[in-house]
């Protein structure tokens, strides 16, 4: 094996042994001249070598204080394709650094140790070089964009949340502009989907992809918030009913269509997660695929507030057992994906899915919920998650998931530093000025502008769950989720806190439509007999 080092493109950047903490330094003509220089050397290097030599070039380290993606090239006896992609992130257009060892000790046909985390290089056709490489670079420039304003992003989320709830106590308190209130709450809803949605636009090959990506997101948000308002009303003038649209009718679109987004992007391999603000990105690397924490919360949430919302007509009918049935059936369908080694990939997750799912159906059920019954459905999660991750552990280390390789930490009894790093990682999110705030001020507006009715408050969600009682098994059901993500995960506080920004203005929503005057009951038909002459 041969290792050359081709630095002429990073040198200009190295000031005492030290990369300079500068964005870019070279002008396009001195960087044009440097790639010309590092081609040379390559060039010498490979007309050096027998026609059936294995070649990679791949780039090591980011130059500057900016990271990019990186180049990694391959040319093989036998290897044929135009993208260069590896099991490791499960996707044909990127590997990871880990990967490199892994296709060096293969291709010089030793056996690639455990320990190595990465996987042989697999190069694919599935698209031209062209768009191969166009693919890139927007998946740069996608990455860069989404590094530069997330902060921001996040930050002003927060902000919007904390005025919007203090706002609204103060209208719903004087039983003012309520209608404005709900519309701006489905809004504020609509909002984290979008960050999906707007991953079905060429955003990322805009002139200007910031602005791009922030006006596409209030477009999808505006959007999704006029189909809530309508959809609804116009499926009761369709069945006769005009005034029947219902309580749970505009958040229950909201809430259906983010699920309906993030369970098909599971089934995609994550194409919307990959690349979004409230997802992750190539560049960043902490994920390429499967769940993220924060898609986990939105995901949970919007299931758990669906389910309960077609549970509550079932109730209504008189059928409890199969409104039991449907809030499991949903919810469970919802937590494989999310676990399972290769979809969703989501260890934590599944801890906190199941007891949201099973305190859910117990309260649609109409049983009480302890702490003791609590307690065992976070159990029930975590062996579940074991299960899951040993059976993906029984698979060959090259296709195995990070859940499967935890299994094997398990089992040597080296998982405790996997363990508490994570643990530092979530409570370094209790300190986290963007992602607190959502969350005391969601449970400030909770406790004591919709749940404490009276006159020093609003008290909307208590006329809530008396017109659609299941909307109080799903709001508990978030909560628990919620919790108990954010207690496993080392997003931490980002789980609870974007459970509670899509959850709470749902329910506010809920919670003003209930103010209105309930429609009247259809009478029921009057038989009277035939007249016999």
């Amino acid at each position: 094996m041969l290792a050359v080092d081709v630095d002429d493109l990073i040198r200009p950047y190295i000031q005492a042994d030290r990369v300079a903490d500068v964005p870019e330094k070279l002008s396009p003509a001195q960087r044009k001249a440097a790639l010309k220089a590092a081609d040379a050397k390559a060039g010498a290097v490979l007309s050096l070598l027998p026609a059936d030599t294995s070649v990679a070039v791949a780039g090591l380290s980011d130059h500057g204080s900016e990271p990019h993606l990186r180049v990694a090239m391959w040319r093989a006896p036998g290897a044929q394709g135009r993208l260069l992609g590896a099991a490791s992130t499960h996707r044909d257009d990127m590997v990871i650094l880990p990967d490199v060892t892994a296709t060096m000790l293969t291709a010089a046909g030793v056996a690639v140790p455990p320990t190595v985390i990465g996987v042989p290089w697999a190069p694919s056709s599935a698209a031209s070089l062209q768009d191969g490489t166009t693919s890139l670079r927007r998946a740069d420039v996608a990455g860069q964009t989404i590094r530069s304003i997330g902060g921001l992003f996040f930050t002003a989320l927060a902000v919007l949340q904390v005025a919007f709830y203090a706002v609204a106590f103060l209208l719903l308190r004087r039983r003012r502009g309520l209608e404005s209130v709900r519309v701006a709450a489905l809004a504020l809803a609509s909002v984290p989907v979008s960050t999906y949605l707007i991953n079905l636009t060429p955003w990322d090959a805009a002139e200007a992809p910031a602005p791009a990506l922030v006006a596409g997101v209030l477009v999808c948000a505006g959007t999704l918030t006029v189909l809530a308002l309508t959809l609804p009303a116009l499926w009761s003038r369709l069945r006769g009913r005009p005034r029947a649209a219902g309580v749970l009718g505009p958040s229950s679109v909201v809430a259906a269509v983010t699920a309906a987004v993030l369970l098909a992007d599971l089934l995609t391999g994550t194409p919307l997660q990959l690349d979004s603000v409230m997802g992750y990105t190539g560049v960043v690397g902490a994920r390429y695929y499967g769940l993220g924490n924060i898609p986990f919360a939105l995901l949970a949430t919007a299931v758990l507030l669906v389910a309960t919302a077609v549970a509550d007509r079932l109730v209504r009918v008189g059928r409890r057992p199969a409104a039991v049935a449907l809030v499991a059936a949903l919810g469970g369908f919802a937590m494989i994906l999310d676990g399972w080694p290769g979809v969703g990939s989501d260890f934590g997750g599944v801890i906190a899915f199941v007891p949201g799912i099973a305190v859910t159906a117990l309260l649609v059920a109409g049983k009480r919920v302890s702490i003791v019954k609590l307690g065992a459905f976070c159990v029930a999660g975590g062996v579940l998650v074991m299960g899951i991750a040993y059976l993906d552990h029984l698979r060959p280390p090259g296709s195995q998931t990070h859940l499967g390789r935890f299994a094997g930490q398990v089992i040597d009894g080296t998982f405790l530093p996997v363990i508490m790093r994570k643990l530092g990682a979530m409570l370094s999110t209790l300190l986290s000025p963007n992602l607190m705030p959502i969350v005391l001020a969601a449970f400030a507006f909770l406790v004591f502008a919709l749940l404490r009715p009276g006159a020093a408050s609003a008290g909307v969600l208590p006329v809530a769950f008396e017109r659609a009682p299941m909307l109080r098994a799903g709001l508990i059901g978030t909560l628990v989720s919620g919790v108990v993500g954010m207690l496993v995960n080392d997003s931490g506080a980002a789980v609870l806190s974007m459970a509670l920004a899509l959850a709470v203005p749902l329910v506010l929503s809920a919670g003003i439509a209930a103010l209105a005057p309930a429609p009247p009951a259809t009478p029921a038909p009057v038989l009277r007999p035939l007249p016999t002459s």
